[in-house]
């Protein structure tokens, strides 16, 4: 095993169950490092965190019910998906990184999550791709989840000159929705509240709405049949933005809906959106409730387009470590522009 100088102990957030929220369950430990008694494996690699960022299902898995939650996630566990850091330490048979390189990616949600000094990674786990010098660990932290997501969803369905509504477009997610689309040569309408309406056109937008104001629906109905792809990644607001697409979004187009409560309430939106059909007032256009697939390669494409300047990775505040609960319940809020990052290593 090649390494740094690592210690054998280290801190990291922890819960070993949330009988309210993950917030008021995380508790600072000191704990060994997250390495299996017989040492790093052949196909590991050790990164010291510099930053982690949050997204929905770091607080929404967790809070499921005790005993769905237990299947999920392995405890106790350390939260969040999203990591950026440095390599401090390789198994014997990785090659692909050195110790000391700059990287980031995330982690399945039945990892050891990123909210600690250290974590180890396999390929089986976890996507990881080298950060370049000229992204900060806190861009490169917020870029996995949602970027990813956001380009499985838009990418594979859309031409340059496609009309594409992003809806929730100032969120952790909607941010790189709607700038994804603009690289790939979309018209882009968004909604977002009227304080964010001017962050939004600076990512890119070409339309927005102001849902505190207008009917999103009606004002996309009004619009005629001309959307290619509808990105949802609020999922309940509004209530009828599915049922309505029949009138916005073209025969062939696809809703694509990501955003959903993990409640009675949003499990039955989801199903009702799957399950009802048109004759019985539900929607009649194709509808998909992707997961982020591992694709090779798309890591490295997406901060290459950070580099470039093509595309930003907007934060809407940097936690100090010893405060990420806090961070939590930002973004328990639904109201951040952008994302949320918890700053490990200053």
């Amino acid at each position: 095993m090649a390494a740094t100088n690592v210690p054998k102990v280290m801190r990291a957030w922890q819960y070993s169950s949330v009988a309210t929220t993950i917030e008021n369950a995380i508790q600072l430990k000191e704990l060994s490092l997250p390495l299996p008694p017989s040492g790093l494996g052949n196909d590991s690699i050790l990164v010291k965190v510099y930053a982690a960022s949050l997204n929905p299902a770091d607080y929404k898995f967790p809070e499921l019910p005790g005993f769905i939650a237990r299947r999920i996630i392995p405890v106790p566990a350390t939260p969040l998906l999203d990591f950026s850091g440095t390599v401090a330490a390789v198994g014997a048979q990785v090659s692909n990184f050195r110790v000391g390189q700059r990287v980031f990616g995330r982690v399945a949600p039945t990892s050891w999550g990123a909210l600690g000094e250290y974590m180890a990674v396999t390929s089986k786990d976890a996507m990881v791709a080298e950060l370049p010098e000229s992204v900060s660990f806190e861009a490169g932290s917020g870029l996995s989840v949602a970027a990813q997501t956001s380009y499985q969803c838009i990418a594979p369905y859309v031409q340059s000159g496609d009309k594409v509504f992003v809806n929730g477009g100032s969120g952790g997610t909607g941010v790189f929705g709607i700038q994804i689309a603009k690289v790939l040569g979309c018209h882009v309408t968004t909604s977002c509240s009227g304080r964010n309406a001017d962050f939004c056109r600076s990512l890119g937008a070409d339309e927005v709405i102001d849902y505190t104001k207008d009917d999103v629906s009606a004002v996309l109905r009004s619009k005629g049949p001309v959307f290619s792809l509808v990105f949802d990644t609020v999922g309940s607001s509004p209530a009828d933005l599915y049922t309505a697409a029949d009138a916005y979004l073209k025969p062939t187009g696809r809703f694509m809906q990501i955003g959903a409560a993990m409640s009675l309430a949003g499990i039955r939106s989801v199903m009702g959106r799957l399950l009802v059909p048109s004759i019985l007032g539900g929607g009649g256009r194709k509808i998909s409730l992707p997961t982020t697939k591992d694709t090779p390669g798309e890591l490295d494409l997406l901060v290459r387009w950070v580099a470039e300047g093509k595309v930003k990775v907007p934060l809407d505040e940097v936690f100090p470590f010893d405060k990420a609960p806090d961070a939590f319940a930002k973004l328990r809020t639904g109201r951040a522009r952008g994302k949320i990052v918890v700053k490990i290593v200053d």
